[in-house]
């Protein structure tokens, strides 16, 4: 590199400095985190408020709604602005950006708008052609580069499009089956896809960040981890339940505990960008043994739910929105008290949402609306502190 180009990289054109060009559109992680992050901070903020009947007017038509807003509203933005994001590094080849990342962008949106109208076929068309889109547009730089290795997240995409569709379908009393079932299955392939996304990237973030760190992974321990969660998925699919379903979920609770324990979690204290993704993490196992006990009729179906939701989910998707949105804007990969801010705000809510209930089930609504106020309080950090992030270009010239 020549000492002209150094100086480039120090100091960028007056221009840029001074008038940085717009880059909402320029890769898919820039609309899909500022709206999902927005969005997540707008509709737990209402939903709290409806729950706990401090609002006239329902924002959304009972729990179910919620869950499927949070899940293929917020869950499925992330996980598209992700995927678009490393795609386009694991294949060398364009993801969509410009006029189609806009269109995708309105059409998740119109989803949102469109679920709390009368117009249930509307929202189901709009809802379900979104992640069968993504999916597409995913599909046709993995095909032509030939990275069979993640194929696979194309068909999850389309799996959690039939889901959605299934969801639709049964409230709109087309199918008769149980309205939860596609929410379920939905939280199983986003749990699945975290799994494997978690097993590639937090041990080598680990031992990339923090100095004499041995993370590692046992192959035997991966199938092990991996393949519980697709056995779960397929005892939810079956409609699965009882003692011989809460062993299963008793493995799936071992193995994955055991997995972040070969990351040597414990040694990432002093890095917030790699400890936020083990505490995450951790509940992942977490979900597993409590929705065992649930089983078994020890505890309610809600609490082993929030822990994957608000713990698991609300966590990682935290810990990578702000690593993504670092590396490929051009920032330090280095947390800053914002960051952590964020960071500890979410897994906060998922403390008071999963512990306070089972200690102290009266104080339920009020648990729900402090960690409701922890949640949106950290996703609102987030979407104000990185929109100027997002909607600029990087100020160094590299393209995303």
């Amino acid at each position: 590199m020549t000492p002209q180009t150094l100086r480039g990289l120090d100091q960028p054109p007056r221009a840029a400095a001074h008038r940085p060009a717009f880059g909402l559109w320029r890769l898919g992680f820039r609309p899909f985190y500022l709206l999902a992050s927005a969005f997540a901070a707008i509709s737990i903020a209402l939903w709290a408020l409806q729950f706990a009947g401090l609002i006239r007017r329902p924002y959304l038509a009972g729990p179910l709604w919620h869950a499927h807003e949070m899940l293929f509203g917020f869950g499925l933005a992330v996980l598209v602005g992700f995927l678009f994001t490393a795609g386009r590094n694991w294949t060398g080849r364009p993801t969509p950006t410009g006029g189609t990342l806009m269109a995708l962008a309105a059409l998740w949106l119109a989803g949102r708008i469109l679920v709390l109208t009368p117009f249930g076929w509307a929202a189901a068309i709009a809802g379900t052609a979104f992640p069968f889109a993504a999916a597409v547009a995913l599909a046709i730089p993995f095909f032509a580069a030939g990275v069979r290795r993640n194929y696979f997240f194309v068909g999850l995409l389309v799996l959690l499009g039939v889901a959605d569709f299934v969801f639709h379908l049964v409230r709109l009393q087309v199918l008769e089956l149980p309205a939860r079932l596609g929410i379920q299955v939905g939280l199983d392939v986003l749990l699945f896809i975290m799994a494997v996304m978690g097993g590639r990237v937090i041990p080598m973030f680990t031992n990339n960040g923090i100095p004499g760190v041995r993370a590692r992974r046992d192959a035997r321990l991966e199938r092990l981890a991996l393949g519980s969660v697709l056995a779960v998925l397929l005892a939810d699919l079956l409609q699965q339940s009882g003692a011989v379903f809460a062993a299963l979920l008793g493995v799936a609770a071992v193995a994955h505990l055991l997995r972040l324990a070969l990351w040597q979690p414990w040694r990432t204290a002093r890095v917030p960008l790699v400890w936020i993704l083990h505490a995450a993490y951790a509940w992942i196992g977490v979900h597993f043994a409590l929705r065992a006990l649930s089983e078994l009729g020890w505890l309610g179906s809600s609490v082993p739910a929030h822990a994957l939701t608000v713990g698991a989910i609300g966590g990682l998707t935290i810990g990578m929105m702000t690593r993504t949105a670092r590396g490929h804007t051009g920032q330090p990969l280095r947390a800053d008290r914002y960051d952590i801010a964020s960071y500890v705000l979410v897994l906060a809510a998922a403390l008071v949402r999963v512990v306070v209930p089972v200690l102290t089930p009266q104080l339920h609504v009020d648990a729900v609306l402090v960690s409701a106020a922890f949640w949106s309080a950290g996703y609102a950090i987030y979407a104000m502190r990185y929109w100027p992030l997002l909607t600029r270009a990087r100020l160094d010239g590299q393209p995303g």
